[in-house]
């Protein structure tokens, strides 16, 4: 069963940064099944490391994109991606001192962080790009 399902409105339009995006909610739907199952120390250590390792690749990947495009809040995105990665670092040292509770904990962090910067950030983004991309005519 899945925790989160995807739909057209996470889709950003740019089909490399789409398939990253499917992936990390991928991730976090083997993150619920994990926690519901019974969730082991091993299982979620696992599953988080994934996580990061992926996260730094589409991090790289999302910035290049904004970078190349000369996206202006590029920096403030930077920043958001940063905090993620702070989080998810800070999971797993507790997750390495055995702490209580942390499966919920990351679960709905997981969840709340990647729905709201897909659909609001990313989606930002986005629109931006198709935007320099095909130029609106002036309306005069």
């Amino acid at each position: 069963m899945s925790y989160i399902n995807w739909d057209d409105t996470f889709d950003l339009g740019i089909n490399e940064l789409d398939e990253h995006h499917r992936h990390l909610v991928a991730l976090l739907n083997l993150t619920y099944d994990i926690l519901t199952q019974g969730a082991t120390h091993d299982g979620i250590a696992e599953v988080l490391d994934e996580l990061v390792y992926y996260t730094i690749y589409h991090f790289a990947a999302e910035e290049h994109w904004m970078k190349e495009n000369k996206y202006p809040h590029l920096s403030q995105h930077r920043d958001e991606h940063e905090l993620f990665c702070q989080k998810i670092n800070e999971f797993q040292k507790d997750l390495l001192k055995q702490k209580t509770n942390l499966s919920l904990e990351v679960l709905q962090f997981l969840n709340n962080w990647l729905t709201t910067h897909i659909l609001k950030s990313d989606a930002d983004f986005g629109r931006f790009v198709v935007k320099s991309s095909h130029p609106q005519p002036d309306s005069n």
